[in-house]
């Protein structure tokens, strides 16, 4: 909604105005405007837009998750690093059911930008390796595969690892 800056300098503003109210006598209004603020800086980390894809996204909404994805304006700009990740993650994801060429481009750079957590990575790596896999890439997808087994610390893919593990030696 805002851009990642405005976010810092409103919160800013509003813990200005927290600290005077509580110096003015006001202890509730205060502590509210300090809870208020941080709202402002847990946006800053985590896009809003991002979020509510990713819901719509869980209920297996792509449209819904499309349509939030597509209000973020110049994501270059106005999101943070990780962010960035992210929304290439969520684009590749989406895009992994209908045009796996896309799908790749997305999750290429998310990975290259970054993800927080080495789970998201993993599915990352995962569909990679069955985009590889698709296109007759196999040593690409054998080394995308041990990648994702190594970052899959708790064995929430390890179904799907050794169902392409399978379908790679038919290959």
């Amino acid at each position: 909604m805002y851009n990642k800056n405005i976010k810092l300098i409103i919160a800013a503003l509003i813990v200005g105005i927290a600290i005077w109210q509580i110096i003015e006598g006001y202890i509730g209004n205060g502590i509210m405007l300090f809870l208020l603020a941080g709202i402002f800086v847990f946006l800053y980390f985590k896009n809003e837009f991002i979020l509510l894809s990713f819901l719509k996204l869980r209920k297996q909404d792509f449209e819904g998750a499309k349509t939030w994805l597509s209000k973020i304006k110049n994501p270059e700009t106005a999101l943070t690093t990780k962010q960035h990740g992210y929304y290439n993650y969520l684009f590749g994801i989406m895009n992994a059911q209908t045009n796996i060429t896309q799908a790749e481009k997305y999750l290429k750079k998310a990975v290259k930008l970054g993800l927080s957590m080495d789970q998201d990575l993993a599915v990352a790596k995962l569909n990679l390796a069955g985009i590889a896999m698709t296109k007759r890439r196999k040593r690409e997808a054998q080394l995308l595969l041990t990648e994702a087994k190594k970052l899959d610390k708790h064995n929430m893919l390890k179904e799907q690892i050794t169902m392409m593990k399978q379908q790679m030696k038919k290959i």
